[in-house]
């Protein structure tokens, strides 16, 4: 009996951690693609940037994130405000991460070649809403640079 409840416990913690972790991949596909599109279309090397961002910074599944990335270019039309994504981050996410996600960002944008005014000012907003210095999300843009 012990054992059965155990199990039972057990099992609703896992899925509890997988709704989590899905929860976590939908809202970095989200912002990323919104960050992607801000300049008014998502290119192709853009989207093998988030892909690429996901799977090696964020550790995600390769599968989850084609998944996740389909459903959030299916609605970045419909586009949530900046406050979903970021109390969700700042509740979940530590300062490291939240630069390493700031870095992601520049990565992205710098992708296609051009950065459009629009692209540094969202970036710009996330960092002030993510409580990320500007000092940092300036480092995390000349390591994004480096690496374009």
């Amino acid at each position: 009996m012990i054992n059965l409840l155990k199990n039972i416990l057990n099992s609703q913690n896992s899925k509890e951690d997988n709704n989590n972790n899905n929860k976590d991949l939908e809202l970095l596909c989200g912002l990323m693609i919104e960050a992607a599109y801000t300049d008014g279309n998502i290119d192709l090397s853009e989207l093998n940037k988030i892909k690429l961002s996901l799977v090696n910074i964020f550790s995600e599944d390769p599968k989850e994130v084609n998944l996740a990335l389909e459903k959030a270019e299916q609605n970045k039309n419909n586009s949530k405000s900046l406050h979903h994504y970021t109390s969700f981050i700042n509740k979940n996410f530590d300062d490291k991460k939240k630069i390493l996600l700031i870095e992601a960002l520049w990565e992205i944008v710098l992708s296609d070649g051009k950065v459009h005014d629009y692209e540094s000012n969202l970036i710009r907003r996330l960092a002030g809403l993510l409580y990320v210095s500007d000092v940092d999300s300036g480092n995390a843009k000349k390591r994004a640079l480096d690496k374009s």
